[in-house]
């Protein structure tokens, strides 16, 4: 099978004002140069014309739709909108710890800082560069072996949904950067591995200049779909 690290981005929707994305995992949506093969770079090559804007920005191991403004008045619209709250994006991610009954939906609030060891690496609490992060989310689907989140951000913190995910004691599949296991030994001696972090930005809305509100979606990676299909879950679970 095919690693979706190797796989290309797509194309969901572009018009004169937008340009939605979707990114595989293993590529980064900026670079230090102009030189680094990354997710703004391939949209130049490809549109050498525009100029295209990132309004959000995912890890390179994470997935999911990147939305790009095409002009000022869009990147302002979308901008406003992340402040009012109406910018939503809507992630889904894996983990192999099991959240309480009682904890199937809330907020995270915890202000999130750079770690002082590694300035790479974020921590949750007061520290440099502290900043207020909150991110609601709920349990959408569970086995006897992992449970699929569903995580919508309501801020936009580097490495947001990881920390607080770390932090609430379900680290997510694969992302060892934030406590999170690489390998799950099944009951059954069966071996599933996480190649990268198990999150995907599965879907983006926002309300537009005119007309009605625009929503986007793109389904999981193929290498998370066969994760969570060998942890038990159900390839319906990852629909929206």
């Amino acid at each position: 099978m095919a690693d979706a690290q190797d796989a290309e981005p797509e194309i969901i929707h572009h018009d004169e004002r937008l340009l939605i994305v979707h990114k595989p995992p293993g590529l980064p949506t900026t670079a230090p140069t102009s030189t680094e093969l990354c997710l703004v770079r391939w949209v130049r090559d490809r549109f050498p014309d525009i100029q295209a804007h990132a309004t959000s920005r995912l890890d390179s191991q994470v997935s999911g739709l990147v939305t790009f403004a095409l002009d000022r008045d869009i990147n302002r619209h979308l901008l406003d909108a992340r402040r009012a709250g109406t910018y939503e994006r809507v992630y889904v991610g894996i983990t192999i710890n099991a959240l309480p009954v009682e904890q199937g939906q809330g907020e995270w609030s915890w202000p999130i800082s750079i770690d002082p060891r590694n300035p790479k690496r974020r921590v949750v609490g007061l520290g440099r560069g502290t900043r207020e992060a909150r991110t609601r989310y709920e349990v959408a689907a569970g086995t006897p072996s992992a449970t699929l989140l569903r995580l919508r951000p309501q801020t936009g913190r580097t490495h947001q949904l990881r920390v607080h995910a770390a932090e609430a004691g379900a680290p997510l599949f694969g992302d060892s950067l934030y406590q999170g296991e690489r390998r799950k030994v099944l009951p059954d001696g069966r071996v599933v591995t996480a190649r990268r972090v198990m999150l995907h930005c599965a879907s983006v809305s926002f309300p537009p200049l005119l007309g009605e509100r625009m929503r986007f979606e793109a389904p999981p990676q193929p290498d998370m779909k066969r994760v969570w299909r060998e942890l038990g879950g159900s390839a319906a679970d990852l629909q929206f």
